[in-house]
């Protein structure tokens, strides 16, 4: 399936990797309003880096892949499959559209449903 492609393949690589987040550290009320104080943005990776629970080898691993990936195709990936996507949208939306002034033309009716019943008293 196209969708379980994108999420799977470009669109995970992208998010983890290049994509900023801003991770919230506090929150104060102050009266009624609420105060909300931010980390400095940066991508799951370079938060994952900078942390040690991860292993050494695990570390290279990523390190390799990150250095392997290219930001610019990956999104020229996501959005050709975005557009095929959304391409398969309109011709299934435009399957199932009905057409209101589209003459409907009456269906062939069988010998047995034309037959009148016979009229009169049963004998």
């Amino acid at each position: 399936m196209l969708i379980n492609d994108l999420y799977r393949n470009e669109l995970r690589l992208y998010k983890n990797f290049f994509q900023p987040v801003m991770k919230l550290t506090e929150k104060v009320r102050i009266g009624g309003s609420v105060k909300r104080k931010y980390d400095i943005p940066q991508t799951p990776y370079q938060r994952l880096m900078e942390s040690n629970q991860t292993s050494a080898k695990a570390r290279a691993q990523l390190e390799t892949l990150y250095l392997s990936l290219n930001p610019a195709q990956l999104k020229r990936g996501i959005n050709s499959k975005l557009d095929k996507l959304y391409q398969t949208y309109q011709e299934k939306r435009r399957i199932q559209q009905v057409d209101p002034y589209k003459k409907s033309v009456p269906r062939t009716v069988t010998f047995f449903m034309m037959q009148e019943p016979e009229v009169g008293l049963p004998t």
